[in-house]
């Protein structure tokens, strides 16, 4: 294990090289989960039509609050139960959307991160007044140490990043926004499962009959093998794709039994695919995202011909990126 994360300095530094605000100063800890959240960017680009050959619409999670869809959730979350202290996993994007909420409503969190996670993220939760522990995921998973802090702390909620029906629902939120558009087909990155789940229960409650199509990096495909055996697979450890909100074992199994009866079909992302797909967001939207957020556009990046003609509603799940592995992508 890393140990605990030395959060003083880095948090500082953190704070005052991005010149950032009190986070908690812009919405009210009262407020109920619509009103917390922000809407869902929805970004139009010519040049990305003209260069896939069809009619793109890209619904932005990279300006909702901690840069993530994984606000919905945590807010969801965290204004729900009675707990007072919430213990989690993640790699980064839901650890600082749940310590962004905690600060919020006056609750506190520890979120078990890996060791290799990306430096603005795991700022991020510090910053928040998330207590971070860095593991060596090599040594012991981050489930696993998940577990032993709840055995040490009895009275905390352990908080999923998907597997649990309150991250569903808050995620469906998105679902339903997006019903007001009008598509044929929406892609949607795949890691837990919590982000598809939660949209597919959206556009369901909200009556849209637009496919959902899943997208997971090949590196990292156990929810692609699940669909196709028809049984919950999972990875022997987490893969290592560029893609990092995806590095996970598997699917949940709330989120499965979700996935497995509205998902026909997963596309199976290759990291160069990924790579390409973040640098023309860049380039034909002006959209920065982290690798994770720009799984859709690389799944419609390996499948142009299927898409010809159509609709596509590409969601964006966060732009939350370290600067020296968001130049190298964009180089």
């Amino acid at each position: 294990m890393g140990g605990l994360y030395d959060r003083q300095s880095r948090t500082r530094k953190f704070a005052r090289d991005f010149e950032l605000t009190d986070p908690c100063a812009e919405i009210s800890p009262m407020k109920s989960l619509r009103d917390a959240i922000r809407p869902t960017t929805i970004i139009r680009s010519s040049k990305l039509d003209e260069a896939y050959g069809m009619e793109i619409i890209l619904a932005s999670e990279t300006f909702q609050h901690t840069g993530s869809f994984k606000f919905r959730a945590a807010y969801n979350v965290v204004s729900s139960i009675p707990n007072e202290h919430i213990i989690t996993a993640s790699s980064g994007n839901f650890g600082q959307a749940l310590a962004y909420a905690c600060r919020l409503v006056g609750k506190k969190c520890t979120v078990v991160m890996p060791d290799n996670a990306a430096n603005v993220k795991v700022d991020a939760v510090a910053l928040n007044g998330g207590r971070v522990e860095l593991v060596d995921t090599t040594k012991v998973s981050r489930e696993e140490r998940v577990r032993q802090l709840c055995t040490e702390n009895p009275d905390a909620y352990k908080a999923s990043p998907y597997d649990d029906f309150l991250v569903i629902e808050g995620n469906a939120t998105l679902g339903e926004e997006l019903s007001s558009n009008i598509f044929d087909h929406v892609l949607v990155p795949i890691g837990g499962g919590g982000l598809v789940s939660g949209i597919l229960t959206g556009l369901c409650n909200a009556g849209h009959h637009g496919e959902v199509i899943g997208a997971e990096p090949l590196l990292a495909n156990d929810a692609a093998r699940s669909l196709r055996e028809g049984r919950l697979i999972r990875n022997d450890q987490e893969p290592q794709t560029i893609a990092d909100g995806a590095r996970t074992i598997s699917l949940g199994i709330n989120n499965w039994e979700v996935v497995r009866k509205g998902l026909k079909r997963i596309c199976e992302v290759s990291d160069d695919s990924i790579r390409r797909a973040t640098k023309e967001l860049f380039d034909l939207a002006n959209l920065k995202c982290e690798p994770t957020g720009a799984l859709g556009l690389g799944a419609l990046r390996e499948n142009k011909e299927e898409f010809q003609g159509k609709t596509v509603c590409v969601v964006i799940s966060g732009g939350n990126v370290d600067p020296g592995v968001y130049g190298e992508l964009i180089r």
